[in-house]
């Protein structure tokens, strides 16, 4: 058996009194793609972080193609022979740049000589790396914002490819992706493996674990629990991940039958008639009744997010009428909106939601409480103890892995991140709750706790999931709609 392309031995790290890696060992041969499985907290991220030089191990050592491997910074892994595509792109990007600069963002830090390389030049190579990933019709003089958060990932991955890396850390490249844009994904990573490049996969989509996993290794409380080799139980892999069997598809959906006859009988609570998000957009109407969870299912692009924010009063509509329990409804603004209890959790929760680690208050309790202290505060005084008790409530509620109300949102794995965040919007009795694309980054234990905190919660207010995979759809909501080209295609109730 050949060298493998990368080791780690005995890697180890704290974080004050948390162990986060307790002497972890991995090897990854060419064309071999290792899944890193492990419920969220697990120390996945924190991996990662270390090989990609974020972090630097408390204790062990690493090799690359037979040479010690120590990267002092994220720019000495690359130059070493590590690429890396974060499930958080919002810290390798600079949205107000170009696409083309954006694209070629590595090599413009490689020195003078790269920046001065000719306009001309510079366009070619961008280009090149937009055609790989299929960004071929894209303007590369427009500024990356501009574009959508499943194309900016691509650009990110566009950069990675571009670096001929031995290795290559993929950390759910595909939360933002539709099934076509994850299977031009998976080829890309197949023509890699040919290649002989190793590749770490860290993603909670099963279907990215059995379509191109060759191994998975099972990462819990910081230590490596269990491995398999092709062909790989993924039911064995993922109890063993969280420690519990997960409820069958069938479990779920009985538990979801129990309450949809009451919700088919309630009221209204949101209703939209003649709805145009765009002026160029087929007209729908869509009726979502008090106690019931609708899934909004279409791919990346088909509009879902425009409608979320068309109902919580973050962008106009061109057509129509909505209404909320019976009462016209047309927020002027989402600070009107969740005044009236219609509360928004959006996709990007970095660029939407989240607060950066220097903001005072960006703890759990201060990033739970932010929205609500108007209505919280007495004189202009902010009670802080009853932040601190909801996100106390709130931790045991979503099963935030933390160890208190003031452990700041940053420094938590992306999956606790994401359930702050759903906590922030459970905070506060909501009338209608707009969840976009809530599963990101979750593992599949949590995934399943959370939806049934959510059908529990359900009885009065709407709930509007918004979703590109089914198989989530599947597991939390009483009807399905197929969304597509800024309209409703069609709606279907779960059938159980």
């Amino acid at each position: 058996m050949s060298a493998p392309v990368f080791t780690a031995r005995a890697i180890a790290k704290r974080f004050g009194a948390t162990v986060a890696l307790a002497r972890l060992d991995l090897s990854i041969g060419a064309g071999e793609v290792v899944a890193l499985m492990g419920a969220n907290g697990a120390g996945k991220s924190t991996f990662v972080k270390i090989v990609s030089g974020v972090h630097a191990a408390d204790e062990g050592a690493m090799t690359l193609d037979g040479h010690a491997y120590t990267p002092g910074s994220p720019l000495a892994a690359q130059r070493q022979g590590v690429a890396t595509v974060h499930q958080s792109i919002a810290d390798v990007v600079v949205p107000t740049l170009s696409i083309a600069d954006n694209l070629l963002l590595d090599e413009l830090c490689g020195g003078i000589a790269a920046i001065w390389t000719p306009r001309k030049r510079r366009h070619a190579r961008a280009r090149e790396l937009a055609a790989r990933v299929g960004l071929e019709g894209v303007d590369l003089d427009a500024p990356l914002g501009t574009l959508s958060l499943a194309a900016q990932q691509r650009v990110v991955l566009a950069r990675a490819l571009a670096t001929r890396a031995r290795l290559l850390i993929l950390d759910e490249p595909t939360a933002s992706l539709s099934a076509a844009e994850a299977e031009r994904l998976y080829t890309l990573i197949d023509g890699l493996r040919a290649e002989g490049v190793a590749v770490l996969l860290v993603s909670h989509r099963l279907a990215d674990l059995r379509r191109l996993a060759s191994r998975v290794v099972v990462v819990r409380d910081g230590r490596i629990v269990a491995a398999q080799d092709a062909p790989i139980d993924f039911d064995a892999a993922l109890e063993t991940m969280i420690g519990r069997r997960l409820p069958a598809a069938s479990d779920a959906k009985s538990e979801i039958a129990q309450h949809t006859p009451a919700a088919q009988a309630a009221q209204a609570a949101l209703e939209l008639r003649g709805l145009q998000l765009g002026p160029h957009s087929e007209p729908f109407d869509l009726d979502v009744r008090d106690g019931e969870i609708v899934a909004v299912v279409g791919p990346v692009g088909a509009g879902k997010t425009r409608l979320a924010q068309a109902i919580f009063g973050a962008t106009r509509i061109s057509a129509g009428a909505m209404r909320l329990y019976g009462e016209a409804w047309r927020p002027r603004s989402p600070r009107e909106a969740i005044r009236a209890g219609v509360f928004l959790a959006g996709e990007d929760r970095w660029r939407s939601s989240l607060f950066p680690d220097a903001v005072p208050f960006a703890s759990v309790a201060g990033t739970i409480g932010f929205p609500f202290l108007p209505r919280w505060s007495r004189a202009g005084v902010v009670p802080r103890e009853r932040e601190r008790d909801v996100a106390r409530e709130a931790i045991d509620t979503f099963g935030i892995r933390c160890s208190g109300p003031d452990d700041r949102v940053a420094r938590l794995s992306g999956g606790n991140q994401q359930k702050v965040l759903l906590a922030r919007w459970h905070a506060e009795p909501a009338r209608v709750l707009l969840l976009d694309e809530p599963f990101q980054g979750v593992d599949a234990g949590a995934r399943a706790d959370i939806a049934a905190t959510l059908r529990r919660r359900a009885a009065g207010r709407a709930t509007l999931v918004f979703v590109s995979d089914l198989e989530e759809a599947h597991e939390v909501a009483d009807r399905i709609v197929h969304f597509d080209r800024g309209t409703v295609e069609r709606a279907a109730p779960i059938p159980t």
